[in-house]
């Protein structure tokens, strides 16, 4: 078998998200739970399923950005719908400004992506009191909000969005009008749109609503007018509210909110712990090499360059993609076991010449990832990266900015809980080894 070299260079975009409900995308699929701790999308799953349709449920999820969240959502959606639930997942980013957010934001882009997905499986549920919203918003921005002949819900709040999402003037006289109205508009959400959607979807065999919002863990963490910072804000000072919609629902959370001293009111206003997804250990705690990590990220490589050929076959055609089995290993040691790191180096070495890769190319891919790394990196920071190397240990919220900032720290799970380790490409930086 031969190596499609222009597919494998497609497959391995670093910024394409697995589809897994795509038959073509599901072939490059790995399942790493066996390695990171525990069936977490399977304790998402069953929580929503093992309830009545009739008990709405909140769950939160986290971990780095890059460590393939947003598969394992779409995951979650795929077996959710084989299960006959109705699901609507969407990336928050497409609709709102991460730097500025507010609950309402969140509740108007719920409600827009909601109506939209009902409307495509022809159910069609007319505005009403949302009439008398939409004229009132109008008027308050004194600019004209038509919602055509078919008068749809999704359309309504689109065009409310468009106006104001690249206008901060606008926004804001938005936000005065809407915010003291939270309550109201949380009310008007799930009387003329949830509880009316779940009674149509029953009629089509749907067992429930499930709604995933993804990307809200990319919130700047920038600090609000009230004195909060921004994912404190919304999830904990606002967490009641985003916890009061009346379907199954699955938000993405800054990963900040673990190290902070609000975990514990979090955890409260929601009645759940967020369920954290971890890097793929490629080393263990006591720095020896954790070999199903490194073969597991071996087969998600190979899935790539030869998808639907088991792993017993792909790993005889290692020479095809490299120029020798250790030149694989190293790309997997060296990201760390985090998905976009080991895809972002390969694309890179792909950009530079056509498989088989040498180990030359792979290691100038790694020397320039390096330098762009320690560019940003201060001598106090290399000082607390080398307590974490040390003592696999991180705490403290203000410490955190060091491992948010460009991912210098990953977070693992083995049977004792967490542990942390630095980024293997900083470890061979001049600095850190001075």
């Amino acid at each position: 078998m031969n190596l499609d070299v222009g597919r494998f260079f497609h497959a391995c975009n670093p910024s394409k998200t697995l589809v897994v409900s795509k038959a073509e995308d599901r072939q490059y699929y790995i399942d790493f739970s066996s390695v990171r701790g525990g069936k977490i999308i399977e304790e998402l799953e069953r929580t929503i399923t093992r309830l009545s349709p009739n008990d709405p449920t909140c769950q939160l999820f986290t971990g780095h950005i890059g460590c393939g969240k947003s598969t394992e959502l779409l995951r979650l959606k795929a077996e959710l719908e084989k299960q006959r639930f109705h699901v609507v997942y969407f990336e928050s980013s497409h609709n709102l400004d991460m730097a500025d957010v507010d609950v309402t934001d969140i509740l108007m882009s719920v409600a827009q992506e909601v109506s939209q997905s009902l409307e495509a499986t022809k159910i069609h549920l007319k505005p009403g009191y949302f009439q008398n919203l939409f004229a009132e918003i109008a008027d308050f921005l004194q600019t004209p909000i038509e919602l055509g002949v078919e008068g749809q819900l999704s359309v309504g709040i689109a065009k409310i969005t468009a106006k104001t999402k690249d206008s901060p003037k606008l926004r804001s006289q938005l936000r005065q009008y809407l915010e003291p109205r939270t309550t109201s508009i949380l009310k008007l959400i799930n009387t003329e749109l949830f509880n009316p959607a779940k009674e149509r979807l029953q009629l089509q065999g749907k067992k429930g609503l499930v709604v995933i919002v993804d990307n809200l863990d990319r919130v700047d963490n920038s600090l609000k007018p009230s004195g909060y910072y921004q994912p404190e804000y919304l999830f904990v000072e606002r967490g009641e509210q985003l916890n009061q919609l009346n379907c199954h629902l699955v938000y993405t959370i800054p990963l900040v909110l673990i190290f902070s001293n609000a975990l514990g009111r979090l955890t409260n206003r929601f009645g759940v712990d967020p369920k954290v997804l971890p890097m793929v250990p490629v080393n263990l705690r006591d720095g020896s090499e954790c070999q199903e990590g490194i073969k597991l990220l071996q087969q998600m490589v190979m899935a790539r360059a030869f998808p639907g050929i088991n792993w017993e076959e792909s790993r005889h055609l290692i020479t095809q993609v490299f120029d020798s089995p250790e030149t694989l290993d190293r790309l997997c040691l060296v990201s760390g076991g985090h998905m976009r790191n080991l895809l972002m180096l390969l694309f890179r070495s792909l950009q530079k010449e056509d498989p088989p890769l040498s180990r030359q190319c792979l290691e100038s891919v790694i020397k320039q990832r390096r330098n762009e790394l320690t560019l940003a990196i201060t001598p106090e920071e290399w000082q607390l990266l080398l307590e974490v190397a040390q003592n696999k240990t991180f705490r403290g919220q203000e410490k955190y900015e060091v491992l948010l900032r460009s991912m210098f720290v990953f977070e693992y799970r083995d049977e004792d809980g967490s542990w942390f380790d630095i980024n293997p490409i900083l470890r061979e930086a001049r600095e850190f080894m001075l």
